[in-house]
């Protein structure tokens, strides 16, 4: 019996080299869709009989994409010059196709939405992304955190962090006091006499975490509460900011914050740096906040001033930001948010150290910080002499006297 023998089919085209191949899909896929199928079409167009479904098959794309590429060679102006599809090509966008999606997003956000009453286009929204493409999704529109995220943008709702610039309260001649303080620093500086901003930055206590970053090869380990008995210590940063020379000195105390504290600060200062970098001055403008160790209405402060006038021969002019005000006193934008980030994330396990990170602390626009450890220990409580409003040299302001008045030296 004959043996019946299979016809051998058509040969597969093989015109290029495996290492050929290799190199041409390589840079097939490293090209846009566009440049893709004339690079395709470009490459069968050098084959004979069969080369289309070789081209394809070693690229793994449609025959089609082939001949779409071969009529753009014939016709260059298909596609406008620079662009990958044609104008309306591509896959839609869901902002788009979803005919309603604007009008449930605002739906579902607007349970969670509070704003300015007198600013309709002030609001915010507290649900994550994640939440509000849940709650859409329950009304019939199903997307992704990704389209959250633009319906988000679109709407005018981004990520704000809460500005602390309302005053708490209101406060009668609030603005002749900043008047007033402005014309009072223009007069300093006419007249050559340093002006200082001053205030206590927030208590630290030693040897506890500050919040806040920082590189570190293993992790930092530190108590899980920040009670105070847990610390070693306290550091009072009491600061004095000289306005004209963008420099700032820290007495960092070690006892409590208290008048006699803040005199002795600034005569550590004036008889410092002080007198050297003015040594033609013959009054010291003292801008400060109403309360605290430095009050307004405390006259421990007014003594303790006094007897530091008597002591460093120069009379210290005296002007109070009015209540509710802190905020626009020089140090505070000035000074303490760069203090604050040069001791973020770190354990303050020394006063030595909390004065090194304080004196590391710099700015682009060329602030200074000095800083000195004050281990001497003040006593809280103390009452002014019995005698000492009839006696007293301080010369209160006929306008606005509570906030405005001299401390004048004895001798003058």
């Amino acid at each position: 019996m004959s043996e019946t023998r299979k016809k051998p089919g058509p040969k597969r085209l093989a015109p290029y080299s495996e290492d050929v191949e290799e190199k041409t899909k390589a840079l097939y896929n490293q090209l846009s869709g566009k440049d893709r199928r004339i690079y395709a079409a470009a490459e069968a167009q050098k084959l004979p009989r069969g080369g289309k479904s070789y081209i394809a098959d070693l690229f793994g794309c449609a025959r089609k994409r082939i001949y779409r590429g071969l009529s753009e060679l014939e016709d260059p102006e298909t596609l406008p010059s620079g662009r990958i599809r044609r104008e309306g090509a591509g896959r839609k966008e869901c902002l788009e196709t979803i005919e309603n999606i604007d009008e449930v997003f605002l739906e579902v956000v607007d349970d969670f939405t509070a704003g300015d009453p007198m600013k309709s286009d002030i609001g915010w929204t507290n649900p994550g992304r994640q939440a509000i493409a849940d709650r859409m999704e329950e009304k019939g529109v199903k997307i992704s955190v990704t389209v959250v995220d633009r319906l988000l943008k679109k709407h005018r709702f981004v990520r704000r962090k809460v500005q602390k610039t309302e005053p708490v309260g209101k406060c009668e001649n609030r603005n002749e006091q900043f008047e007033n303080i402005a014309r009072l620093k223009k007069e300093y500086e006419e007249a050559g006499n340093p002006v200082l901003s001053a205030d206590t930055k927030k208590k630290k206590l030693g040897n506890l975490y500050r919040d806040g970053k920082v590189y570190a090869a293993e992790s930092i380990r530190v108590y899980d509460h920040d009670f105070p008995h847990l610390a070693d210590g306290v550091a009072i940063p009491y600061t004095l900011y000289d306005y004209f020379r963008n420099e700032a000195y820290v007495s960092i105390g070690t006892s409590k914050d208290t008048s006699e504290f803040v005199c002795d600060s600034i005569k550590s200062w004036w008889e410092g740096p002080g007198r050297e970098n003015y040594p033609d001055a013959t009054s010291i403008l003292f801008l400060a906040d109403g309360g605290g160790s430095n009050s307004a209405r405390h006259y421990i402060f007014k003594e303790d001033l006094q007897k530091l006038v008597d002591e460093i021969g120069i009379e210290i002019r005296v002007a109070h930001y009015p209540p509710y005000t802190s905020k626009w006193n020089p140090v505070e934008h000035r000074v303490f948010p760069h203090i604050t980030r040069s001791l973020s994330g770190v354990v303050l396990r020394s006063h030595e150290f909390i004065k090194e990170l304080i004196e590391n602390t710099t700015t682009k626009t060329g602030l200074k910080v000095h800083a000195q450890i004050v281990k001497k220990v003040y006593e809280r409580g103390r009452k002014y002499a019995d005698d000492f409003k009839e006696n007293m040299k301080i010369v209160f302001d006929e306008f606005l006297g509570q906030w405005n008045y001299r401390a004048v030296p004895s001798t003058l």
